[in-house]
């Protein structure tokens, strides 16, 4: 919040309630929209979308917040647009569980997928899987105000939720994923010390 200060922005403080382990992030931004609206609304200004970034996902740039809100004002149909990564290695077909026997079964019944025997272990074979990395979502204030009608497990998301093609981008919750994101960031010229401007 100091950082923040210095650099000029205007913050909002977070009730003890939403200021816990247990607070889902969901009501964390929908009281967030609720304070922004409010303070825009004094001022006679309104809402035409909102840039969710994450605190522990750092493989965002200018150019991906510019192509979500480009994308969300080339179709007002959408609901959002959420930076995704394609990991097929991931795909919710290779998911497993243990079960009461401590054996490894599917996550996911494979009849999910289609038909079980045109299912290989190829990892790209079901096509692209993306996952929503969460480094960037750009939501329009209907999802806000409306938080049930989106789909889990990130209802402020919304039901038509566009992709921002992105790669390498995660969350980081573990030190070995500390590697990856500063090779993306080398990637797109942040150095050691600033942002390359070329």
């Amino acid at each position: 919040m100091k950082t923040a200060l210095e650099m000029g922005a205007e913050l909002i403080d977070r009730p003890p309630e939403l200021a816990t382990k247990e607070a889902l992030g969901e009501d964390v931004f929908a009281h967030g929209y609720r304070e922004i609206k409010k303070r825009l609304g004094n001022n006679g200004e309104e809402l035409e979308m909102l840039v969710l970034l994450f605190a522990n996902a750092a493989t965002i740039s200018t150019d991906l917040i510019d192509q979500g809100i480009n994308i969300l004002r080339g179709d007002p149909a959408l609901d959002s647009a959420v930076t995704t990564s394609v990991y097929n290695m991931w795909s919710p077909l290779r998911a497993r569980k243990v079960d009461t026997d401590g054996c490894l079964i599917p996550f996911v019944p494979f009849e999910t997928f289609g038909d079980p025997k045109t299912l290989n272990c190829d990892r790209d074979s079901q096509g692209e899987v993306h996952f929503a990395d969460m480094s960037l979502s750009v939501v329009r204030p209907r999802c806000m105000e409306n938080m049930d009608f989106g789909l889990l497990p990130q209802k402020w998301m919304g039901k038509k939720i566009a992709p921002i093609r992105s790669w390498g981008g995660c969350d980081v919750d573990y030190e070995w994923q500390i590697p990856s994101v500063e090779f993306w960031l080398r990637k797109h010229g942040f150095t050691d010390h600033s942002k390359d401007n070329s």
